[in-house]
């Protein structure tokens, strides 16, 4: 009896001794180390919201490689690098369940996955699809979150495939995230904003005047910083990739159709001229019309100025001409000017400006614009500085299939802000006023290149 005694003593002695050490790696780990998880029938049966891949996940490591999530999830998934980052909104804190739906290429895949803080690691060796139960997460705010998945260690020449993300629980039932596939184009671009400019009623508008600035670090791919807009098109600046930037200036067909192609002879807008180094040609798939560009290499920080014309030499049409300023060449650059047919309007109407992201595989990184100096001259030679404006947004916003989008005002200039997936938005339809530098634009028109009249 006593041997027993004193054995069951020692084995006691050991499980204590063991909990103890296990209880001091525990609390040594910290936030970011990873924790592995097992499945179970209940936490699988508990992911009940699916928020798809393609239209809520970039690969935010390597813009490229984008272009392997489609409406099948994400293919291709080869580098451990590569890290697959999903958004969604809650308006609520608390838990989360997470889990994948996925399957392995062949053999197994060790996967992370991770919500602010908090890292699970999983894995998987299904090759099948499936839902995989990861853990459980805390939404310590409301406002917009996100998931990243990254792959640790694999067995087969690729990870395997994702193509979906899954989650549960109480707080997953109000999440907001694009849900729809037909949304998923747009969704993944993020909001346009916009701001239209309050005119002076009765005002004809000869010439409409505006300044641009982009603030260091937010001359993203994909943007678009449209200065000069009005009824019958725009004119602004563009990053069109790692290498190029662009100048653009189009103007709307009055026929109503997305292929120039349709477009009737008496309805095709018809180029007058443009400046040397200036492309022109036509372009569809938002109306169809006239569209003209020149590469130019803006720098972020610089003010550029902007300056449209809008005048009606002929009965039922109106010709925009359009210049640049750039102070690194210190001199108006004529881009281009169309004739419009079919139109009974006769000087520029409907200012505005706006910022839009036109690529998708960049809708997750946030970028601004601020507009300067908004002036209108008319046709009694007056120059009227504009400065009160409407923030507007698009049908991605008006529709909740996107809540990153900002504007206003502040101090002399109106700002516009999208994408990114900031949580600070702020209520489009209201109007802002800036304050006013009161000094008009000092521009000799004698001594700006015209185009010759046909």
């Amino acid at each position: 009896m006593k041997n027993v005694k004193n054995e069951n003593s020692m084995q006691k002695r050991l499980i204590m001794s063991l909990f103890f050490v296990h209880l001091f790696a525990s609390s040594c780990l910290g936030p970011n180390n990873f924790t592995t998880v097992k499945n179970t029938e209940y936490e699988v049966n508990n992911l009940t919201t699916t928020i798809p891949i393609a239209g809520n996940s970039w690969i935010v490591n390597d813009l490229d490689k984008n272009e392997n999530i489609s409406n099948e999830g994400l293919n291709n998934w080869m580098d451990f690098d590569d890290v697959i980052r999903t958004y969604f909104h809650t308006s609520q804190t608390g838990k989360i369940s997470v889990g994948l739906h996925i399957k392995t290429w062949q053999g197994a895949s060790v996967i992370k996955v991770t919500v602010g803080d908090e890292t699970k690691e999983i894995e998987i060796s299904n090759t099948t699809y499936k839902d995989v139960y990861v853990g459980e997460f805390t939404m310590a705010s409301a406002g917009y979150h996100h998931i990243d998945v990254q792959a640790v260690s694999k067995e087969g020449t690729q990870i395997g495939n994702l193509k979906n993300i899954k989650v549960g629980g109480p707080l997953a039932e109000n999440l907001t995230f694009i849900k729809d596939e037909s949304n998923f184009y747009f969704g993944r671009r993020g909001p346009s904003v916009h701001l239209i400019y309050q005119e002076p009623a009765g005002t004809d508008i000869t010439w409409f005047y505006n300044e641009i600035t982009v603030p260091e670090g937010n001359d993203v791919i994909g943007s678009y910083y449209m200065a000069n807009g009005f009824s019958n098109g725009y004119f602004g600046m563009q990053v069109n990739s790692e290498t190029e930037r662009r100048v653009l200036f189009s103007v709307w067909s009055a026929f109503d159709t997305q292929d120039p192609n349709l477009i009737p002879d008496e309805y095709k807008v018809i180029a007058l001229g443009h400046g040397s180094g200036v492309h022109v040609g036509e372009f569809g798939n938002e109306g169809s019309g006239a569209q003209s560009y020149m590469k130019f290499n803006w720098k972020p920080e610089a003010t550029y100025k902007f300056l449209l014309k809008g005048e009606s030499k002929v009965k039922n049409t109106i010709d925009y001409t359009a210049y640049f300023y750039a102070p690194e060449v210190g001199d108006w650059k004529l881009i281009a000017s169309f004739r419009k047919p079919k139109t009974n309007e006769r000087h520029i109407t409907r200012t505005y400006s706006f910022l839009e992201n036109f690529t998708p595989n960049t809708g997750y990184i946030e970028r601004e614009v601020n507009f300067n100096n908004q002036w209108i001259y008319d046709t009694q030679g007056n120059w009227t500085e504009l400065t009160s404006a409407k923030y507007s947004a698009d049908a991605t916003a008006r529709n909740g299939v996107r809540l990153d989008y900002d504007g206003g005002s502040k101090g002399h200039s109106f700002y516009l802000r999208n994408c990114g997936f900031f949580s600070d938005n702020k209520t489009f339809d209201v109007s802002f006023s800036r304050l006013a530098n009161k000094i008009p634009p000092i521009i000799d028109f004698s001594k700006l290149e015209y185009p010759k009249q046909p």
